[in-house]
């Protein structure tokens, strides 16, 4: 007997692709691995394309370029991530990964009490907590948190580096004052 998986529009975290440059293409698969909604940033539709990836919204278009059938197209008139991320509120998606170059949290901070948000880099994997936040991870997987806001933690370590890193295996709990903390994770 087969299995099969139902996949309702809007279940996956939707993909946008800011900057893809020296992302891992074994990460990027694993994002893509539900066919999530793919937005574009134009100016790396073609490295997509090239790709394989059948792309379904394009931000800031080139009037002079041909898209694939059926791609949807954003005019966007702020900062790029800012429109990707005002278009998915406004269509009711719950959850977004972003591929870019660096982690700018300053331009994502006023979005995320409206959808969940997580920034992978080649090298981070970042996303924002509340109080109580609990996940497993590995000994030796290191975090980079700011120390902008008091917290608790259990099971972590401060290292040489000025990370934090997981002292044994099990699970890490983040316990502090304000309403979300963002950690980024070393990939």
């Amino acid at each position: 007997m087969s299995s099969h998986h139902i996949v309702k529009e809007k279940q996956e975290p939707a993909l946008y692709i800011h900057h893809l440059g020296e992302f891992n293409e074994e990460y990027l698969g694993q994002l893509l691995e539900w066919s999530p909604t793919l937005i574009v940033n134009a100016l790396e539709y073609e490295k997509v394309l090239s790709l394989g990836l059948k792309t379904d919204v394009v931000l800031n278009p080139d009037p002079e370029q041909q898209y694939q059938e059926n791609t949807r197209v954003i005019k966007g008139n702020r900062t790029d991530i800012a429109d990707v991320l005002n278009y998915l509120i406004a269509e009711k998606y719950p959850a977004v990964n972003i591929i870019d170059k660096d982690t700018n949290l300053d331009a994502i901070q006023q979005f995320i009490h409206h959808i969940n948000l997580v920034v992978f880099t080649p090298t981070t994997k970042s996303y924002g907590v509340k109080s109580g936040f609990k996940v497993w991870k590995p000994k030796g997987t290191q975090f980079e948190i700011p120390l902008t806001t008091y917290f608790e933690t259990s099971n972590l370590i401060p290292n040489e580096q000025g990370l934090f890193e997981v002292d044994e295996d099990g699970f890490v709990e983040f316990i502090f004052g304000s309403e979300y903390l963002f950690i980024t994770e070393r990939l």
